[in-house]
């Protein structure tokens, strides 16, 4: 399984670098207050670095866990993007990063700001958030992207972060199951939960994907809700690890 979701990795990442390819400009504003294209960019290279880290040397990871506050994510992207080298540094984290992975052992967990995450998992997560970064690319130069079926690995941990949304914002975790309906690029469904849950949410996965990446506001998106739970649930919905996200206004 690490192999294809590395795959898919590679193929989501490739899709960025296409996106960002000279003669782009990188100094162009996004939709992240006071972040610019090559703020984005900095951020995945920062974080697959100190993912490298984590995987080759646990006892730095770990050492480094007690200077790790909120403004070190936008410091390292800061750092990384006022580098020359951007965009081969980049390349080159990513993909080192990608045999890193596919060398733990079976079984292996990894360091990380939360608990700690198999290979799968990581892998999952820079997925995620190279695909959600590219949308915050996309939307500063007005690109409309394509939605792939790599989009199920971004629902995946939508869902799988359910009771980290609630702890995150001081709410207790409901007890009560949700059902997750979506429907796929390829018009497929995808779901998750048990078929007789009380509360459901159902939708394109897309905007789904929008929602619990908090890259566009719930107003805007086609996703509907069945029972209190969903309804709680929804409008705290992150995929991202750390704090509440402040999220995105309605357009």
């Amino acid at each position: 399984m690490i192999i294809d979701v590395l795959d898919d990795l590679r193929l989501e990442s490739a899709a960025l670098d296409d996106l960002v390819a000279p003669p782009v400009d990188w100094s162009v504003p996004t939709p992240a207050v006071g972040w610019t294209i090559a703020h984005q960019i900095g951020h995945l290279a920062w974080t697959d670095h100190i993912s490298l880290v984590a995987i080759k040397d646990p006892d730095a990871f770990r050492a480094g866990l007690s200077g790790y506050t909120e403004g070190t994510v936008d410091e390292g992207a800061a750092e990384c993007a006022a580098r020359p080298d951007l965009l081969a540094y980049w390349r080159a984290g990513r993909e080192e990063l990608a045999e890193a992975l596919s060398a733990v052992p079976q079984g292996g967990k990894l360091l990380w700001f939360g608990p700690p995450m198999s290979p799968v998992s990581m892998a999952t997560a820079r997925l995620m958030e190279t695909w959600a970064h590219g949308q915050d690319v996309a939307d500063a130069l007005g690109v409309r992207r394509e939605p792939s079926g790599r989009l199920r690995h971004v629902a995946h941990i939508g869902v799988r972060t359910i009771p980290f949304a609630f702890m995150v914002n001081g709410l207790p975790v409901p007890a009560e199951p949700v059902r997750v309906e979506l429907t796929g690029p390829d018009g497929l469904p995808w779901t998750w939960g048990p078929e007789d849950a009380e509360n459901r949410v159902t939708g394109p996965a897309l905007d789904f994907c929008l929602l619990v990446t908090q890259r566009a506001h719930r107003d805007d998106l086609a996703v509907t809700v069945v029972g209190p739970v969903a309804e709680r649930w929804l409008p705290i919905a992150q995929a991202f690890a750390g704090p509440p996200g402040a999220g995105r206004v309605a357009s």
